[in-house]
């Protein structure tokens, strides 16, 4: 399972090395091939392909004509591309993504139980701060037992 948040550096031709701390593990559980992407462009996220492919395998359960699974795939797409980590552990993000999602310098990689969501660092402390958990939130989880 992937969780927590290992920071990491974007470098100058828009690599991030998998940090040790996910790295390990996902060798553990996970091939190389990753699919990279992401819903709004804010951020990135980093699939295994594994899980990436039985993802895929529950959307096709879902009628083509959905608009909510168009509106995932066209955003999925858009934004994703599949790419192999090379023997030092580091992913190439794609050129349009690494724009959108301000992906320079120093970043946060999330685990995310099963893929990695990667955030600028200014960007995701702001969005810390804009979306508080609330006592609301609290009562939410208490519902599931959390």
């Amino acid at each position: 399972m992937l969780r927590g948040n290992h920071p990491a550096r974007v470098d100058d031709k828009g690599r991030i090395k998998i940090p040790n701390g996910f790295l390990q593990l996902w060798d553990a559980n996970y091939a190389s091939e990753v699919f990279v992407t992401s819903l709004s462009g804010e951020n990135v996220r980093v699939y295994p392909m594994e899980v990436w492919i039985e993802l895929e395998r529950k959307l096709q359960a879902i009628p083509g004509t959905h608009p909510s699974k168009a509106r995932f795939l066209d955003r999925v797409h858009f934004f994703g591309q599949t790419t192999t980590r090379d023997r030092q552990g580091r992913l190439l993000i794609p050129a349009p993504l690494r724009q959108t999602a301000q992906m320079n310098g120093n970043v946060d990689v999330l685990g995310k139980y099963d893929y990695l969501e990667i955030w600028n660092h200014e960007r995701f402390l702001k969005k810390l701060e804009s979306e508080p958990f609330t006592e609301d939130d609290g009562h939410a989880l208490a519902e599931f037992g959390i």
